[in-house]
C-alpha cells in the first residue's frame, strides 16, 4: 500500500450540538480522542483540519498537528482538500476521518484502506451489518447497498457500493449494511471530487458520497463489526462519556460500559460483567481481544 495521510475535519458550528469538537470526554476534548484513535491506527501522518483556533490549540497541546482552513466549506471533503494543499505531503491516499467519532476502533481506520488494494477503486469506505431492527428503518442510519459481484476470492469481506440511502434498502431477504462515514480517497479521486457540481441524488438523499457515484467513480467498502458512535446530540455525548470514561452509566434505560472502542449493552437493569470488544474482520487479527461469550452481551 502506498503512503497515506489521515486528515480529520473539525468545526465548531453544529446545529444539534454546538462546539462539540471541544466537548469534554474523560478529561479531554472529543477531537483529541478522535486524533488519538487515528494515531493508534498507525496508517500514516495525522492532521486535524479546522477553522477554529481553540480546536487547533487543543490538538497541538496534545502533541498533534493542526492546520487552519476556511470556515465556508460545504462539507468535510472540501476542508480536507484545502488542508492537503496547505501542508507538505506526498501521500497518495487521503483518509477523511470525521471529527465526531471518538469511539472509533483503530482497526476500523485501518480497514478503510483495504478496498484500495484493487486499482480500479477510487474511494474506500467501511460498513457493518445492521443487527438492530430499529436501525433498519431509521433514516439517520445510512444504508450501503452493495454486493460482491465481480470481486475476487481474495476480496472476501469487501463489497462494491452501488448506492447509499436513508431508506430501508435493498428489499427482500438478506443483510442490510450500516455505512460508516470514513473514506480513503486516492489523491486523484479527491482532486476530481472537489471539481464536481452537486448531483440530484446527492441533494435528494443529503449524502455527499452519491456525488462520486453519480459521476462514475467507484466506491468499495470493507465490512467490519464495530460501528462507532457518532456524537451529534447531548445524549450521544453522554454515551461517549460513559464508553470512554471506563464506567457503567444508565443511558436511556440501558447500561453501557466502555471497553476498548466499542459500546456493549445489556438488556438487564444492572451492569453485567466486564467484557472486551471484537472486530470480526480486522486487518491485523492479533491486535484485537476475543469476543465476549455468546448470549450474554449484544453490540
Amino acid at each position: 500500500m502506498t503512503a497515506a495521510i489521515v486528515i480529520i475535519p473539525a468545526r465548531m458550528a453544529s446545529a444539534r450540538l454546538p462546539g462539540k469538537p471541544m466537548a469534554d470526554i474523560a478529561g479531554h476534548p472529543m477531537i483529541v480522542h478522535v486524533w488519538r484513535r487515528a494515531v493508534e491506527a498507525a496508517v500514516g501522518r495525522v492532521v486535524v483540519a479546522t477553522d477554529d483556533v481553540a480546536i487547533a490549540a487543543a490538538i497541538e497541546l496534545a502533541g498533534g498537528e493542526a492546520v487552519m482552513t476556511r470556515a465556508d466549506h460545504p462539507n468535510g471533503t472540501f476542508r480536507i482538500h484545502e488542508a492537503l494543499g496547505a501542508i507538505a505531503s506526498d501521500a497518495d491516499i487521503v483518509v477523511n476521518l470525521q471529527g465526531d467519532l471518538p469511539t472509533i476502533a483503530p482497526g476500523t481506520v485501518r480497514a478503510v484502506l483495504a478496498p484500495l488494494a484493487e486499482p480500479a477503486v477510487d474511494i474506500g469506505t467501511v460498513c457493518a451489518v445492521i443487527t438492530r431492527e430499529d436501525e433498519k428503518t431509521d433514516p439517520n442510519v445510512v444504508k450501503l447497498v452493495g454486493s460482491a459481484v465481480g470481486l475476487q476470492a481474495e476480496d472476501a469481506g469487501i463489497l462494491r457500493a452501488w448506492y447509499f440511502t436513508r431508506a430501508t434498502a435493498p428489499s427482500g431477504e438478506g443483510p442490510l449494511y450500516h455505512h460508516i462515514g470514513i473514506y480513503a480517497y486516492r489523491r486523484a479521486a479527491l482532486e476530481r471530487y472537489v471539481t464536481l457540481a452537486p448531483t440530484p441524488l446527492e441533494q435528494r438523499e443529503r449524502l455527499e458520497q452519491l456525488r462520486a457515484l453519480e459521476n462514475g467513480m467507484r466506491i468499495d467498502a470493507a465490512i467490519v463489526d464495530a460501528v462507532p458512535l457518532g456524537v451529534d446530540t447531548p445524549d450521544h455525548l453522554e454515551r461517549a462519556r460513559a464508553m470512554l470514561g471506563g464506567e457503567w452509566r444508565m443511558v436511556n434505560g440501558e447500561w453501557c460500559l466502555a471497553s476498548g472502542s466499542t459500546e456493549w449493552r445489556s438488556s438487564s437493569k444492572a451492569p453485567p460483567f466486564h467484557s472486551p470488544f471484537t472486530v470480526r474482520r480486522p486487518m491485523t487479527p492479533a491486535a484485537f481481544p476475543a469476543k465476549p461469550p455468546a448470549g450474554r452481551l449484544r453490540a
